[in-house]
């Protein structure tokens, strides 16, 4: 058989945003992805000893799954989250085996379902939104984070520990959420706002109407006995289910 005659099928993944954060010329502003299934060539890039230890296995597996012409960078954190768990599905199939304490679970990760959003807060085309803190009625808008904001701040993290020996993880993603506070949008004001003025009670407020309203994937579980929910362990287990 001619190998031109083969044809790999596909399979389209709704994005949790529905498309709705992304500029109207963005290809992902249809909503879907579409995506391959696991070959060999995947199986390589899994095991492929330099991705693993620098940490981008996972993006170079996505990238290669993919199949729609994309920016990868422009991919909001949710909606990657999503294909993540799409490419597990077309890797190896819907069943996640896993454990929690003493017990394990399996799980159909078919019905894992994305999360409602309120389409009221998005305008249409543009990753923006508007929050007052509750506690110093400061003004902010903001935005949700893609794969490209994450490098960036990963990046300057990364940097920061090279020169102090510090972590500021949590200080450092805020000044890449908000886009403008009392109205500027300089990166020095946002940024000297986040160091000094932000008090810590409104910035845990903020973090959990950021989450609130980020489309996702619902990465919880509910055990068979009625415990409460839990979170879903994407370790390294969720790629490699043979894996001793």
């Amino acid at each position: 058989m001619a190998l031109d005659n083969l044809k790999l099928p596909t399979e389209t993944v709704e994005l949790p945003s529905k498309g709705l954060l992304y500029s109207k010329d963005n290809p992902l502003a249809s909503g879907t992805i579409e995506m391959k299934y696991m070959t060999a060539k995947e199986e390589d890039i899994l095991t492929n000893a330099t991705y693993i230890k620098n940490g981008t296995v996972i993006d170079k597996l996505l990238k290669s799954m993919i199949v729609s012409k994309i920016n990868y960078d422009d991919l909001l954190i949710g909606d990657k989250n999503a294909i993540l768990v799409a490419a597990r599905i077309l890797g190896y199939g819907k069943d996640y085996e896993f454990t929690i304490g003493d017990t394990t679970h399996t799980l159909d990760l078919t019905q894992i379902e994305n999360k409602e959003i309120d389409e009221s807060l998005f305008n249409s085309g543009k990753n923006e939104f508007s929050y007052t803190l509750p506690h110093t009625d400061t003004n902010l808008t903001f935005k949700l984070l893609t794969h490209g904001d994450e490098k960036k701040i990963q990046k300057e993290i990364a940097g920061i520990k090279k020169l102090n020996n510090s972590n500021p993880e949590g200080s450092t993603r805020l000044k890449y959420i908000i886009t403008s506070v009392a109205d500027s949008r300089e990166p020095k004001d946002i940024r000297e706002f986040v160091d000094n003025y932000l008090l810590a009670k409104d910035a845990r407020e903020f973090r959990k109407y950021v989450l609130k309203i980020q489309p996702d994937v619902d990465l919880t579980f509910f055990p068979d006995d009625g415990g409460e929910a839990v979170a879903i362990p994407i370790g390294i287990s969720f790629f490699y289910p043979d894996l001793d």
